[in-house]
């Protein structure tokens, strides 16, 4: 597959918690570090879904926000 989005983050699901309509799906970075995606439930059964699957976290965004303590 490819795809324009430059961020692509290779990851472990960790979770998958589904909702009325939207699962949102843990994944574990090669730091340590996990990002949540909240998809629909019809993309995660789709994808076969479950902890401990190997993924990529592709990330597009046209906004990037920056915070400071």
């Amino acid at each position: 597959m490819k795809i324009s989005a430059r961020n692509q983050l290779d990851g472990k699901v960790i979770e998958v918690k589904k909702g009325a309509t939207t699962a949102h799906v843990r994944v574990e970075l090669a730091g340590g570090q996990v990002v949540t995606a909240a998809i629909t439930n019809e993309s995660a059964d789709e994808l076969g879904l479950a902890p401990g699957k190997t993924v990529k976290a592709v990330i597009k965004s046209s906004d990037v926000m920056i915070a400071t303590d």
